[in-house]
């Protein structure tokens, strides 16, 4: 969620200020604000910069993490399981998690050798989709760098602060 992003524009302002980055994706985004405290997550797929489909939420108790997990398995859900696309997060803990360390976790019996799984419920069903789905790509990219589909869903995940999406 941008301190100094998006978060604060409404989705018609975001796309009158940002222009650049990938046209084709589908991009997520999750915060709270203060964290913990309430939260919002959204995500956004967009086909050669037209928007196919988009949605958003609120929690009114949750953390940072939580809420990127929750934008992530949104998104997903509203995949086909033979759809091939790059789905990109600026959380790259959330890309690590699950491009990197679930797999061992899972064959571990969900335990990390360094201690408990944070957010072990979501984690588990992000991977799950992400198993289920192997079309798509997980891709980090970098928050608050200016571009339009990552600060469009960095606005969405703040639209329950605001009275205009």
């Amino acid at each position: 969620m941008a301190q100094n992003g998006s978060g604060s524009l409404t989705l018609s302002e975001v796309l009158e200020k940002f222009h650049s980055g990938p046209d084709t994706g589908v991009f997520t985004d999750g915060g709270a604000s203060p964290n913990p405290g309430p939260g919002g997550w959204g995500f956004v797929h967009v086909e050669k910069g037209q928007i196919v489909h988009q949605g958003y939420g609120h929690d009114a108790s949750t953390t940072n993490n939580r809420m990127e997990l929750t934008a992530l398995i949104e998104a997903l859900k509203s995949l086909s399981p033979d759809a091939v696309i790059t789905v990109y997060s600026d959380s790259n803990l959330c890309v690590q998690t699950i491009n990197e360390w679930a797999s061992a976790w899972e064959k571990r019996g969900w335990k990390r050798k360094t201690g408990p799984i944070k957010n072990l419920d979501l984690v588990q069903q992000l991977y799950s989709l992400a198993k289920k789905r192997p079309g798509v790509k997980l891709q980090w990219v970098k928050a608050h760098n200016g571009d339009l589909w990552n600060e469009y869903a960095d606005s969405l995940a703040t639209a329950w602060s605001r009275e205009i999406v």
